[in-house]
C-alpha cells in the first residue's frame, strides 16, 4: 500500500516508546512501519498514513510520552525514495557520485533525507537508523556530481536546523570497492 504521509517519535525511554507506539496505532488509520529500539537506549516510532492520520497519530505518541519525546517529525507528501532506503532494498548497482549526510539523530535524518531526494536528481542508497551507530544515522546517495551536492546541501540545511548535522560528504568520483562495502 502507498502513502503520502509518515511521521516519527524518537523516545529517550524504551516502555514509553512500546506504550505510544499502542496509542498511535489505536489514535488513527496507520501502519506501524517501525517500532524498536536504536542505540544509545533509545526507541522510536514511525508511521505511514494519509496527512491527518498521521498527524492524529503523532500528535498522541507526543501526548503518551511527553516527557520522553526527543524529536518527532511529520513529511507530507514523503519522496517515493525514501522507504526502500530505510528497507536497503533500493537496488544501486553502481556508484556516479556518492553523497552523506550524517546526523545525532533518526528524525532528523529522516527528514534530510527526504528534503535531499525532492532537491535534486539523486537516488538514495540507505537510510541507516541508529543500530550499532552511537545513536547517530546517515544517509547515502548517488547521482551526477552536481545534483549530489545540491541534495546535500538541501538536506544538511534541513538537518542544520535542529543541531544535529555531524558531518557531510561528497566524493566525486568513488571506487566501485565503495558501493561494495557501504551495502
Amino acid at each position: 500500500m502507498e502513502y503520502n504521509a509518515i511521521g516519527l517519535i524518537e523516545y529517550s525511554s524504551i516502555a514509553r516508546g512500546i506504550g505510544s507506539a499502542d496509542a498511535m496505532v489505536k489514535a488513527a488509520e496507520v501502519e506501524l512501519v517501525l517500532s524498536r529500539t536504536i542505540c544509545s537506549g533509545k526507541y522510536m516510532n514511525l508511521v505511514a498514513g494519509d496527512v491527518q492520520a498521521v498527524k492524529n497519530s503523532v500528535a498522541t505518541g507526543e501526548e503518551f510520552a511527553a516527557e520522553a519525546v526527543i524529536d518527532s517529525f511529520i513529511i507530507p507528501n514523503v519522496h517515493p525514495d525514501v522507504f526502500p532506503a530505510m528497507s536497503g532494498s533500493t537496488g544501486v548497482e553502481a556508484l556516479d557520485a556518492l553523497g552523506i549526510i550524517e546526523s545525532f539523530s533518526v528524525a532528523s535524518l529522516i527528514e534530510g533525507a527526504d528534503a535531499a531526494a525532492k532537491a535534486a536528481e539523486v537516488k538514495l542508497i540507505e537510510i541507516r537508523l541508529a543500530m550499532a551507530l552511537g545513536g547517530k544515522a546517515f544517509v547515502t546517495m548517488t547521482g551526477a556530481v552536481g545534483a549530489v551536492e545540491s541534495a546535500v546541501a538541501a538536506g544538511a540545511e534541513v538537518v542544520s536546523r535542529s543541531g544535529m548535522l555531524v558531518n557531510t560528504v561528497v566524493v566525486p568520483s568513488p571506487r566501485p570497492e565503495l558501493l561494495r562495502d557501504i551495502l
